[in-house]
């Protein structure tokens, strides 16, 4: 099933399900239980993520490729920070870089795949570890270098979780769909260019690893979104870098999944 959350003309927030000839029915149900597609036609004024998160626990260095590009040593345990759930964008609205109080002129493009959890999870094995999945999610990392390497007192989060870089979508494909996630082909596209091509086959710690280490002694609850790690091919690592500018358009694809695209904008008053 493939699930969007979205805005109606009158405001309501509600969930549907994408059909396989391309209509989209309104959902009955909850996005943790018992769901299903109605008969009604979904009036859609604006896609939103599929969800506000719980909370963001996120990978770094998970990419066997990605830790090579940057020099760095292969993670003995998978390396977490935090993103704030205030941090999402919704797909198609603009990323935004920070201008006028805490300026970044290095801010990056990450495709990530995300995982839903779906259950109360804590000290989940890898052999059962995707029974506590709800589905997964595009999702685009944007990671402002300056303030993680340099500025950021030594910790990764303040250049992470600005206002916006957390895009994810467009739609949450259930566990059902996608019974082995670390098959699936991932890309990022800048302004139509390929900038990262790469497979999840090559994350160092798999989905079911990641969600071993992250619930041990830990409760996960409904709504966690796990960001798995993004492959090579980032701007930072690219000789010379490239960044994200006013006027680029971003966007991350995920076989099975879809694509979420996002244009990038400065920071109004």
């Amino acid at each position: 099933m493939k699930i969007i959350r979205y805005l109606d003309s009158s405001g309501t927030i509600k969930h549907g399900v994408q059909q396989a000839d391309g209509r989209t029915m309104e959902m009955r149900g909850n996005l943790f239980s018992a769901r299903e597609a109605t008969q009604v036609p979904a009036d859609i004024k604006q896609l939103l993520a599929p969800l506000v998160p719980t909370v963001f626990l996120c990978i770094g260095l998970n990419y066997r490729q990605h830790a090579i590009e940057t020099g760095s040593p292969i993670p003995e345990n998978p390396v977490l920070f935090f993103k704030s759930p205030g941090a999402v964008q919704h797909p198609g609205q603009p990323v935004i870089i920070p201008s006028r109080f805490l300026k970044s002129t290095e801010v990056d493009f990450e495709c990530e795949l995300a995982v839903v959890i779906g259950k109360t999870c804590k000290n989940a094995t890898r052999a059962n570890a995707l029974e506590h999945v709800l589905g997964y999610a595009c999702a685009n990392d944007i990671s402002a270098r300056d303030w993680q390497g340099k500025w950021g007192g030594s910790q990764w989060c303040r250049g992470k979780t600005f206002d916006t870089f957390a895009p994810l979508g467009p739609c949450l494909v259930t566990a059902d769909e996608i019974p082995d996630p670390n098959t699936l082909r991932i890309r990022t596209l800048l302004n139509g260019a390929t900038m990262q091509d790469s497979n999840t086959s090559d994350m160092i710690f798999n989905v079911p690893a990641l969600i071993e280490f992250l619930s041990s002694s830990t409760t996960l609850l409904p709504g966690t979104v796990i960001l798995t790690g993004t492959p090579q091919g980032v701007g930072v690592a690219r000789k010379p870098p490239v960044f994200l500018k006013v006027g680029d358009v971003v966007t991350v694809e995920i076989e099975k999944i879809g694509s979420l695209t996002n244009p990038v904008q400065g920071e109004s008053a």
